[in-house]
């Protein structure tokens, strides 16, 4: 699993198109502000340590939220950390149960649609800690 960890004044994203064929059909446009952004990228051996990326997945989205003090996070599929690659079907379960996990603890989640190319635009905040990258 690998991560790109983001603390924003603003985020916005519009659906541009699709990356996977079977996905739903969604036009959709969503913004919010002071927010953690994840950009995530599920990988071909997470496959196999499923219940440990679950677990190291959500302990960093709280963190990186907790570090600046809001219970926003955006939630975004970035295909292009690896070359490995998990099944879509996978990765779209794991994203699932990381949302269900924050949500029980209080914090509002925000996923850009699975299998979707986007436009997006971010603020990024300028402390060290607002730009985080992790691997496990």
């Amino acid at each position: 699993m690998k991560l790109i960890m983001f603390y924003v004044y603003d985020w916005w994203y519009k659906t541009a198109s699709k990356s996977l064929p079977d996905a739903p059909d969604v036009d959709t446009e969503e913004s919010i502000k002071n927010a953690a952004v994840i950009f995530y990228h599920s990988e071909a051996e997470d496959e196999t340590k499923r219940d440990s990326v679950l677990q190291k997945f959500v302990k960093n989205a709280k963190w990186i939220a907790g570090k600046f003090n809001t219970k926003n996070i955006v939630l975004h599929s970035f295909g292009h950390l690896s070359v490995s690659k998990s099944s879509p079907e996978f990765a779209n379960t794991l994203l699932n149960d990381v949302v269900e996990r924050l949500q029980r603890t209080g914090y509002s989640v925000m996923i850009t649609p699975f299998g979707y190319f986007n436009e997006f635009r971010m603020h990024v905040a300028g402390d060290s800690l607002a730009k985080v990258y992790k691997e496990f």
